[in-house]
């Protein structure tokens, strides 16, 4: 039990200093971007990513469960290390494509991931699934954000 307060707190530690980068830059900065087709209001993002975070947690702690500090742990801590680097580039430097320079590699992380904890424990990877998702659609975010906004 200990272990899955470890995961767990782990990642939604990564949430909270992501929301300590992002809040000057939100008030400011991303308001004067132009945004792109289904950005959704700033208000959807905390919830959003507080419940992934928490499934990204227990899916880490299941797979440590079943194969330990192994390569797709390993391979878990690298994709929530490029998550924990994102909003630092994004928001934090206020540079859209340093933003999709982290955002892409860590995407192909989740993915790499998702395939480990496959072979491991299937419901690791299952609640992986919806992170996959929202990553995909913030990739999304990211690069129109970068392509609407040159000097961002």
């Amino acid at each position: 039990m200990l272990a899955l307060i470890g995961f767990v707190g782990l990642c939604l530690l990564v949430g909270a200093v992501a929301g300590l980068l992002t809040a000057h830059s939100v008030g400011t900065w991303y308001l004067s971007l132009a945004r792109p087709p289904g950005t959704p209001p700033n208000w959807v993002f905390a919830p959003v990513w507080t419940v992934l975070y928490v499934l990204i947690g227990i899916a880490g702690w299941m797979g440590w469960r079943r194969a330990g500090a192994s390569w797709p742990i390993r391979l878990w801590g690298w994709q929530l290390l490029l998550n924990a680097l994102w909003p630092a580039a994004f928001f934090g430097l206020r540079n859209t494509a340093l933003g999709l320079l982290v955002i892409l590699p860590m995407l192909a992380l989740i993915v790499l991931t998702i395939r480990a904890f496959e072979r491991i424990d299937r419901r690791a990877a299952l609640l992986m699934l919806p992170y996959l998702a929202w990553s995909c659609y913030a990739t999304w975010l990211n690069l129109g954000f970068w392509w609407l906004n040159p000097h961002s």
